[in-house]
């Protein structure tokens, strides 16, 4: 893959020594591999166990011939036309407990309490440098991240402090009671998350936390 458009800038062969773990290859987790794979970086480890189903080709990575696949298949397909050297590593089962990470952990799922589950695992596991969070609604969305230190995890933790349930009523659906999301919040959230990634892997300023709304176009980082 020619990276001439960024290399010079950010090369993934110089900037990037360890595995790259996405766990929910949805809305979040599909844009963000296809951002990260345009980048030069080849070795993806991809974690979900769902289909594609009509409703996703909305405001994820997916198109029609997808429908049906499981959604790492699928997601490996395209990242592997958009670079023929890339090469993801599936886990049709999705994240289970016990499951050893390493390099960084992005975390693309929807239940909190799994991401809660997935972060509690690993706190002390000095293999995992960095964890990176994803939330959505319908316009607005949350990135945070942190190095995995116990302060810093203990922190990130401390922003996981409800429930699946309580985070489902707060989230906007429709009258027939699914779910409300639409592509420009998706892309501006995951493409911000990436460039706080490529900061890191910098040597540049980690923000902890980025807060946006797509449509008031509003953004807040620290």
């Amino acid at each position: 893959m020619n990276l001439a458009k960024h290399q010079t800038f950010f090369d993934p062969a110089k900037n990037l020594n360890d595995p790259i773990h996405i766990i929910g290859c949805g809305a979040i987790g599909s844009i963000l591999a296809e951002g990260l794979t345009r980048l030069g970086i080849t070795g993806l480890h991809l974690y979900d166990f769902d289909i594609v189903e009509e409703h996703n080709l909305t405001n994820q990575l997916f198109t029609h011939p997808d429908l049906y696949k499981l959604k790492v298949t699928a997601l490996a397909e395209h990242l592997q036309a958009i670079n023929p050297e890339a090469k993801p590593k599936l886990y049709e089962d999705g994240w289970k407990p016990g499951v050893l990470l390493k390099g960084f952990v992005f975390l693309c799922v929807d239940s909190i309490e799994l991401r809660k589950t997935i972060v509690t695992e690993n706190i002390i596991n000095a293999a995992v440098k960095a964890f990176f969070d994803f939330r959505m609604r319908l316009t607005d969305a949350q990135h945070f991240a942190c190095v995995n230190n116990p302060a810093a995890t203990k922190v990130l933790l401390k922003s996981m402090d409800f429930t699946d349930e309580e985070a489902k009523k707060e989230t906007p659906v429709s009258a027939c009671n699914t779910t409300l999301s639409v592509s420009p919040t998706v892309r501006t959230i995951v493409s911000l998350g990436i460039a706080n990634f490529i900061n890191a892997l910098l040597e540049k300023e980690l923000k902890k936390c980025i807060l946006i709304d797509a449509f008031s176009f509003s953004l807040d980082a620290f």
